[in-house]
Order: C-alpha cells, then sequence, then structure tokens
C-alpha cells in the first residue's frame, strides 16, 4: 500500500497471474478460514514456531484427534479476556494478558466438542465438570484469534505447539502467521470492479450497482452510484458518500431492533435528490464486522440485559471490527477521493481520511427511536459516540 493508503496495482483474477504470491497469500488464509469453519485444524507458521489450532465451535472428535496427532504438547483454549473471565468466573487482569489473548489448560473432561462449544459461546453456555486454570499464552496465539474472527467464527480456539512434519501426513493446511496478521488491508487493497449494471431503484431510477471481489475470491462488496457522482468528483467536486455496513435483518426483514433499514433507504433517497449525486459503499461486514451468526448471538445476549457492545464484547469481539480500508479503495476505483459522508459516527469520519479520503464534511444522518430499538440508539449515542442530536 501507498503512503497515502491508495493500494498499489494489483493482479486481476485471471489464470496468468495465479503464481502472483500476493495473491496466493490471500487465497492460503481463504483456505484456512474455510478450513476452520468446517472443523479441520490447520497450523499456523511462524519462524521456527508452528501453532495447530481448530476452531471451538466447529471441531468435532476427528478433527481434535488430527490435532492431538500434531501436537507436541498438551493443547489449550485461546480466548478473548472478557470470555476468559465468564468462564474463569473471575476478572482477567489486563496486565496479564498476551497481546488481549488469555489461554486455559484444557483437561482431558473439557476435550470434547460438546464442551468446547460451551466454553466458546456464551448462549451455549452449561455446567462444565471442571473450571480451566490459566496458562501462558503460546506464540502466534494473537494470529489464531485473527484467523478465527477473519472466518466470521466465535474467536476461541484449540491450539497446541505441532510438528511442522505432522501437518502434511495429516493433511493439514500450513499458513504463515504472517500472512494471516496481513489479510485485512492486503485483501481490501486487492479489491477490483467485477461486474456493473444499471438498475434503476424505487427512490433512484438513475442507479448503477458495481460488485468488488478481493484477489482471494471472497465475498463481494458492492458500491450502488445514484447519478453521476464520477462526474462530480472529476469536476472538482464532493458526492454524498455512506459507507452502510450489510445488515440482513434490518436492511432486508425490516428489524426494528436497529436503524439500518431507515438508514440504508434514507441514503438512497438523499443522494437521488442530489444534484452531484452519491455513492453508497453496501460493504460485507454484518454486525459491525462480526458476522450474521454472531450478530444473533449477539442478539441474545442484549435480550438477557447486555447492550450491543458489551455483548459483542462478550462474544470475544471488539466493539467494532469493520475496516474502513475496503471502503477507501472502492471509492478510489470509482474516482472518488473528495467526500461528504452521510453519517452519524465520528470514526468513519477518521477511518476513511486515515485511508487517504478527503472528507469535506459530515451530513447527519439520524433516524427517530421506534420504540424497540430506542436502548440501541441510546447506546451508539452513549457509547459509540455516534450524534444523533
Amino acid at each position: 500500500m501507498t503512503p497515502s493508503g491508495s493500494p498499489a496495482t494489483e493482479p486481476s483474477l485471471g489464470a496468468p497471474q495465479q503464481a502472483d504470491p500476493r495473491v496466493m497469500a490471500l487465497r492460503q488464509v481463504h483456505r484456512a478460514m474455510s478450513e476452520l469453519r468446517r472443523g479441520t485444524p490447520v497450523v499456523l507458521q511462524g519462524g521456527d514456531t508452528a501453532l495447530v489450532v481448530a476452531a471451538a465451535e466447529t471441531v468435532g472428535a476427528r478433527g481434535l484427534a488430527d490435532l492431538a496427532g500434531a501436537a507436541l504438547a498438551p493443547a489449550a483454549l485461546l480466548l478473548a479476556p472478557v470470555r476468559a473471565a465468564a468462564v474463569l468466573q473471575r476478572p482477567v487482569p489486563h496486565a496479564a494478558e498476551e497481546d488481549g489473548i488469555v489461554a486455559l489448560r484444557l483437561l482431558p473432561t473439557l476435550l470434547a466438542p460438546e464442551a468446547l462449544r460451551s466454553l466458546a459461546d456464551p448462549t451455549a453456555e452449561r455446567l462444565l465438570p471442571e473450571v480451566p486454570e490459566r496458562v501462558a499464552a503460546p506464540p502466534l496465539a494473537q494470529a489464531a484469534i485473527a484467523l478465527a474472527k477473519l472466518g466470521r467464527l466465535l474467536p476461541a480456539l484449540v491450539a497446541a505447539p505441532a510438528s511442522e512434519a505432522a501437518a502434511p501426513r495429516l493433511g493439514l493446511l500450513q499458513v504463515p502467521a504472517a500472512e494471516v496478521l496481513a489479510y485485512p488491508a492486503a485483501a481490501a487493497t486487492s479489491l477490483a470492479r467485477v461486474a456493473e449494471a444499471r438498475v434503476p431503484l424505487e427512490d433512484a431510477p438513475q442507479a448503477r450497482i458495481i460488485a468488488f471481489r478481493a484477489a482471494d475470491g471472497g465475498i463481494e462488496h458492492l458500491a450502488i452510484l445514484v447519478g453521476t457522482p464520477e462526474k462530480t468528483a472529476a469536476e472538482g467536486g464532493a458526492p454524498l458518500v455512506r459507507a452502510h455496513s450489510e445488515c440482513f435483518t434490518g436492511d432486508l426483514l425490516g428489524s426494528l431492533r436497529c436503524d439500518c433499514g431507515p438508514q440504508l433507504r434514507g441514503a438512497i433517497r438523499r443522494m437521488a435528490q442530489d444534484p452531484e449525486g452519491g455513492v453508497l459503499l453496501y460493504l460485507a461486514q454484518e454486525g459491525r464486522g462480526i458476522g450474521l451468526v454472531n450478530k444473533l448471538r449477539a442478539y441474545t445476549l442484549q435480550d438477557g440485559g447486555l447492550d450491543t457492545l458489551d455483548a459483542n464484547r462478550a462474544l470475544g469481539y471488539g466493539a467494532d471490527e469493520r475496516s474502513f480500508l475496503v471502503a477507501a479503495t472502492m471509492l478510489r476505483a470509482v474516482g472518488v477521493e473528495r467526500v461528504r459522508l452521510l453519517t452519524n459516527n465520528p470514526d468513519k469520519i477518521e477511518g476513511l481520511s486515515a485511508c487517504g479520503i478527503e472528507v469535506l464534511g459530515r451530513e447527519a444522518h439520524a433516524f427517530d427511536p421506534n420504540g424497540v430499538n430506542d436502548g440501541y440508539l441510546r447506546t451508539k449515542a452513549e457509547r459509540f459516540g455516534h450524534i444523533l442530536g
């Protein structure tokens, strides 16, 4: 990436670039996410160190057997501190954390799929036969947690020091830990336009949709262009822009728990009415980047009394896991680098600015509470710093 945050020239998805090491690294990490999602261990490599890991929520008996076959020492469970404190039933001092990760020794009674899922998922807790004890987090633990998050899994990993020689024998995928940690930026800057069509919308008849895909072939992000924002940008203007994270429940089903649906449709209406047009970036970053399944888990925790922020943390995620570099890359690709940002969230202004997009101003985009999402909006204002007044 260039110092301004703009992507360097990226390879296309065609056959001639198959051997490009950047593309191969992205695809290797993408494969590792898929392996974890289906319950298969992978081996993380870092210098002279290797760590075999499996996702606690998906691993079964076969996966645990493969992990044991590659392990050089007893396995531990890697958790975020908030989740670890709940499992241990006592606070976890921040000074004792290793890169924000807590490791727990897995006694034999806990090395079973059902027990591991209970340790990982606060919505599936049950009485455990024993409470695990803390141990030192192994090297590469941070990359292990990062890989689970990339796969939209609960950040809870069964992990053990590994023999790299055992990985080929067991058919386990090996991936450099450094490539896992570099993946978010590398994937964002490799986004390329793959399809475009005119799609007249109910509130914006003059609209087009452009699909973007990263070089690993992963999930697509969309840019909805209303009017001619590229022309506005080319003439020195600043079109309206909204970075909108997808919300299946709110955007498609009309959920009352959030304000996402009104924000999506309201943004399109505003852009259609604005003479300079606009760009709505529809980003595949559901639930502030934790994914739809985890968002549903967070809803369950919210029904038990937690707010949006604390529910995400209880699952082991940060308050906001989204990448603004994805939005910046897409804006550059459509020729828009100066914007009037349609948002209530100051973090979006800072995030896009840090990626080299010039934000000339903020356009307020608040909607009244509906009687169901009142607490959700209050949390946005009080704990996330959104400007809703």
